[in-house]
């Protein structure tokens, strides 16, 4: 709470967007939470909002502590800046990894790939919500266009990366899970001024060449840069791919679910003997997280170890009670 309330005064020394409420105050809110909810069904609440404007020297001291930064391109290549602190952080990769959020406070370390390959969906999705509920008023303009282009662990590059120009920013307290199990800050910051878009240019036309250089020898670097881009960009699935699917997956062998009333689950004692109506050792459920349905099996043993067999939903459905 001490962390919470230094960035509150941090922000409060900002000086310069009003509070009179606009557009963009009303559609952050809304943002965020449908794009935690769509995207991940993580229930989110914004129980605070301060909205400023910040040069680049002040931007540089409200990132929380530990804070994953995303950084968001824009329209000609604007850059701008969504910092999720540490219990935002964990309460995401909580919901995708185990299904719900706990109340554990997230651990003392620094945001990984695969903590921004985790979060950049849902930064993208909350960016297009943003701009979509903006409609068509001023701010549309100013906020269109964002997406997530990478991440930093440290605060110390964003100095170098970002443009030393006015910034409108907003600091968003949350809470997140149903009930609120974690409480946590989002920043987002995008140039006061936005850019006018550049036009692509399209696939099939020649590259510009550079100047004093022939056009038929600058298009060979254009093609060379982009088959590095791609051998880059597979490079970067191949390890993700790796790192999710080493990643620990707990299943649950489920032989019969039944409902007691409180007053007999209170009166259990060591011995006591509970019916399992509909239990058989030839069909088991395996499920995942959150109890989601992935499999049945049979119960059986391999190598003096209880093991189950997975058979096909029909073979399941028709076997003989045991």
């Amino acid at each position: 709470m001490a962390a919470h309330a230094v960035l509150r005064r941090k922000a409060g020394a900002v000086q310069g967007l009003p509070r009179a409420a606009h557009e963009a105050e009303r559609a952050l809110p809304l943002a965020l939470a449908r794009a935690a909810q769509d995207g991940i069904g993580l229930a989110l609440t914004v129980e605070r909002l301060e909205a400023r404007r910040a040069s680049l020297t002040e931007l540089l001291e409200l990132p929380p502590a530990g804070a994953l930064l995303a950084i968001v391109e824009g329209p000609g290549e604007s850059l701008g800046l969504v910092a999720l602190a540490p219990e935002v952080l964990a309460a995401v990769i909580e919901r995708q990894a185990i299904g719900r959020v706990t109340a554990a406070a997230p651990a003392t370390r620094r945001p990984t790939r695969t903590d921004a390959a985790m979060t950049a969906p849902l930064v993208d999705r909350f960016l297009a919500e943003f701009a979509a509920g903006l409609g068509p008023s001023p701010d549309a303009a100013w906020a269109s266009g964002y997406r997530y282009a990478s991440f930093l662990d440290d605060p110390r590059p964003l100095g170098l990366l970002l443009e030393d120009a006015g910034y409108r920013l907003f600091l968003a307290e949350v809470a997140l899970g149903s009930p609120a199990l974690k409480r946590g800050e989002v920043l987002i910051a995008m140039p006061a001024v936005p850019r006018a878009p550049t036009t692509p240019r399209r696939r099939d036309a020649p590259a510009p060449a550079a100047e004093g250089v022939p056009a038929e020898t600058a298009a060979p670097r254009d093609r060379a840069a982009e088959d590095a881009a791609a051998a880059a960009a597979a490079a970067w699935a191949r390890s993700l791919e790796s790192v999710v699917l080493g990643a620990p997956a707990v299943l649950d062998a489920v032989l019969d679910r039944i409902s007691l009333p409180i007053a007999a689950v209170l009166g259990l004692r060591p011995g006591s003997v509970l019916p399992l109506p509909s239990a058989s050792i030839e069909r088991l459920a395996l499920e995942g997280p959150g109890g989601r349905r992935l499999a049945e099996g049979r119960l059986g043993q391999a190598r003096g170890l209880r093991a189950i067999r997975v058979v096909p939903p029909e073979a399941a459905a028709t076997a003989p009670p045991a």
